[in-house]
């Protein structure tokens, strides 16, 4: 009897727009095909709302994983765009998959190993490529469209909005938006971030997504003009090709699409331009811990373990904290340091200069002090007093010869 040939199924589907039967239907498909061609159907890989133009898929790199283990020998697809939507993705690993002894198949499109197939295979992918740039651009087309009209346009509402599922418009939610009103109040009242949330913890609000506040959602919220109705649309740049956004970029204003008035507001723009001010501060303020600090006893404080020099040292002050300025033991070795604690600079300063005040500055100490440092400069220049007096007794013998 003919051992059947070990199988998997790899399906997907890439955003919430698609239906999660799509799924089903794919596996379903799958299921038919194995049975009908003698394929044992051992597992099935789901990516769901994951694109295919990114092999940023846990399920995708998951069945590739196993496919180096030699786990099967075959993965079917219901149509080759399952497996990607980029070329060069599917290029590299078919090719890796053929390394591995497991072999690429598609339901719907029937290839073999002839000079055919191969032109078109490279036909279809470069098809999906193009239908997903294709699409991209259309759907962007249409969410423009929807921002100029200031309705809702995909993602998640910021904190203190709905959606109105008729209109698409924001709607304040009223709840959210009291603890948005609580950080803009309290942060101009002087709080630091780690007050705040713990009122807001207190009072049971959450994130948006149902998490605890920390001090990044807190910053995002204090810096979202979208509170003082502003609608704002492309802001972010475009995902990564691992599709990861950093939000710290943003496009050219002249890209950006903003209308005031667009959403209902929350917060004044009178308030928000204050905290605005109020943040740009505390900035400042946390920088100076980069300002150049006086070190009256940098070098000249020696370590007790290993008789290295103290240089002065300053680090960032917590939240709400004043600047911590120290003096550190210079002494590395790789990256292993010397395991002597540092001194705060205050600290061991105030006793130094103390000790310089009874010990030097001391006015009875005075004229001792006076004595030693006058026997210290003699003994220093006593070769200058030598030739000092040996230039003078040149002078005085060649005074003699020319009155004579």
């Amino acid at each position: 009897m003919t051992e059947l040939k070990r199988a998997v199924a790899y399906t997907r589907f890439s955003s919430d727009m698609q239906r999660e039967e799509s799924i089903e239907a794919q596996v379903r498909a799958i299921k038919e095909f194995t049975d009908k061609q003698g394929y044992a159907l051992l597992k099935t890989y789901a990516d769901r709302g994951i694109s295919g133009t990114t092999d940023n898929r846990p399920e995708f790199q998951k069945m590739f994983d196993d496919a180096k283990k030699g786990l099967f020998d075959v993965i079917i697809v219901h149509k080759l765009d399952r497996f990607a939507r980029n070329r060069a993705d599917s290029a590299i690993y078919r090719k890796e998959l053929s390394k591995n002894g497991v072999k690429l198949i598609s339901v719907l499109e029937n290839f073999d190993d002839s000079p055919e197939s191969i032109i078109l295979q490279s036909v279809i992918e470069g098809y999906n490529e193009y239908y997903s740039k294709n699409l991209r651009r259309e759907v962007m087309k249409g969410l423009k469209e929807n921002a100029l009209t200031c309705r809702f346009t995909g993602g998640i509402p910021c904190l203190g909005y709905d959606i109105d599922k008729e209109t698409l418009k924001y709607k304040i939610n009223p709840f959210e938006a009291e603890a948005v009103k609580l950080i803009f109040k309290r942060y101009l009242e002087g709080e630091g971030y780690s007050t705040i949330i713990s009122e807001l913890n207190q009072k049971g609000f959450k994130t948006k997504k149902g998490c605890q506040f920390g001090k990044n959602s807190l910053h995002e919220i204090l810096k979202n003009e979208k509170y003082t109705g502003m609608y704002i649309y492309n802001k972010s740049v475009h995902p990564d090709e691992n599709g990861k956004f950093n939000r710290h970029l943003s496009k050219p204003d002249d890209e950006i699409i903003k209308i005031d008035g667009g959403i209902p507001q929350i917060i004044s723009k009178a308030d928000f331009q204050k905290v605005q001010d109020k943040m740009k501060e505390r900035r400042k303020k946390n920088a100076t811990y980069k300002a150049k600090q006086d070190y009256l006893l940098s070098g000249k404080l020696i370590c007790g373990i290993c008789n290295s020099t103290f240089a002065g040292n300053a680090r960032k002050a917590r939240e709400g904290k004043p600047l911590y300025v120290s003096y550190n033991c210079t002494k590395k070795n790789g990256k292993k340091s010397c395991d002597n604690f540092g001194v705060k600079k205050d600290f061991i300063e105030e006793i130094v200069l103390k000790k310089l005040a009874d010990k030097v500055f001391n006015e009875k100490l005075l004229p001792e002090i006076i004595e030693k440092y006058n026997e210290f400069a003699l003994s220093k220049n006593s070769g200058l007093f030598i030739l000092k007096n040996e230039i003078k007794n040149k002078i005085s013998e060649a005074e003699k010869v020319f009155l004579t």
